[in-house]
């Protein structure tokens, strides 16, 4: 059986992360940065359990304590739902009050 090398899943990664950077930049819609930021968190997760994967498989055998990546995806993961609480909480609020989406209309803080 052959296994896929560490390199496309970093390529993999690396085009997931570019690509919610370019949605984080570039789009004016509110709900569309955040998804973009949920994609980044989720490149970020792929980075970390690719790498745990590897120094496991350096090793030749699955040592209960490398479990590192793992772990650090898991608090990614916690993360990634706090934000996702918090900020569909402001997205709406925001709606409410504004009637928009637009951030280039909702860059002000006053009423």
């Amino acid at each position: 059986m052959q296994q896929v090398p560490i390199a496309w899943f970093l390529m993999l990664s690396a085009a997931l992360f570019v690509l919610g950077v370019a949605g984080f930049l570039f789009r004016r819609n509110i709900i569309t940065v955040f998804m973009s930021i949920e994609l980044m968190l989720n490149a970020v997760n792929l980075s970390f359990i690719a790498f745990t994967y590897q120094l496991n498989q350096a090793d030749g055998h699955f040592d209960a304590f490398q479990v590192d990546g793992h772990l650090l995806a898991f608090f990614t993961m916690v993360v990634a739902a706090a934000e996702a609480a918090v900020g569909l909480a402001i997205i709406l609020t925001v709606y409410r009050n504004r009637a928009t989406l637009n951030i280039d209309e909702v860059d002000s803080m006053k009423n």
